[in-house]
C-alpha cells in the first residue's frame, strides 16, 4: 500500500502517521524505507517522535519502537491507548459506528437470565454461564463474559463485544457465530472481539 506512512515534520517533534488501512507487513516495509531518510534529518538534536494514526497491538507498537530506536536513539510516543481496557471502547469509535442509545445494567447476570437492548449495552458486572446477552449494537461487559453475547443482533457487522475477560462457549456478531473450544483456546483477558472480512476475530 502506497504513502500508508507520512512523516510531518513539526517545530518540537516529528510526526509519523499511519493509515488504518494498512496492516502491520506494510506498515513497517515503508517505515524501514522512511527511517533511513529521516536518519539524515538528525544530526545532533533528538526531536522527539510521535506515532498517531491506526490503532496498534501492544506488539505492533514494540515492533514499530524497536525498528525507529535501531536507526535513531531517540524518544517515542504513541497517541493511541497502549493497553486494553479503554483500548477496546475507544475501537468501537475508530470503527466509525453511529452514535446508539446505550443502556447501563449494574449486577451481573446468573444462568437462564436473559437481557435484550435496541442500540449498546454496558454491563457492570459478570455474564455468568447460561446467561444471555443481545444487543442490535455493541456489548461491553467490565467483568466476565461466560454466557452467551450476541452483538449488532440485526445486522451490524461493525457492532464490537468487549469484556475484562472472555471464556463464553460461543459468541455472535451479527449473523456470524463462532464456538470456542476452551482446550484449544485461552481465556482473553481484556479483550475486544470484532469482525473482520466476516470472521470473528477476538483481540
Amino acid at each position: 500500500m502506497k504513502n500508508c506512512v507520512s512523516i510531518n515534520l513539526k517545530k518540537d517533534q516529528i510526526v509519523i502517521k499511519l493509515s488504518d488501512e494498512a496492516n502491520q507487513t506494510e506498515i513497517m516495509e515503508a517505515l524501514k524505507k522512511k527511517l533511513t531518510e529521516l536518519k539524515k534529518l538528525y544530526k545532533d538534536e533528538k526531536t522527539p517522535i510521535l506515532v498517531v494514526g491506526k490503532i496498534l497491538k501492544n506488539k505492533e507498537m514494540d515492533e514499530i519502537q524497536k525498528a525507529i530506536k535501531g536507526k535513531i536513539d531517540v524518544e517515542i510516543d504513541f497517541d493511541m491507548p497502549k493497553s486494553l481496557g479503554l483500548h477496546s471502547i475507544k475501537k468501537t469509535f475508530a470503527k466509525e459506528i453511529a452514535v446508539s442509545e446505550t443502556k447501563f445494567h449494574r449486577g451481573s447476570l446468573r444462568s437462564g437470565q436473559k437481557l435484550e437492548t435496541e442500540g449498546s449495552l454496558v454491563i457492570i458486572g459478570d455474564v455468568n454461564s447460561g446467561a444471555e446477552v443481545v444487543a442490535s449494537d455493541n456489548i461491553i461487559v467490565l467483568g466476565a463474559l461466560r454466557g452467551l453475547a450476541h452483538a449488532g443482533a440485526k445486522g451490524n457487522k461493525q457492532a464490537i463485544i468487549a469484556a475484562g475477560l472472555v471464556d463464553a462457549v460461543q459468541i455472535r456478531i451479527a449473523n456470524v457465530v463462532k464456538e470456542i473450544d476452551r482446550e484449544e483456546e485461552t481465556m482473553h483477558k481484556q479483550a475486544c472481539v470484532y469482525l473482520e472480512d466476516d470472521k470473528i476475530v477476538i483481540d
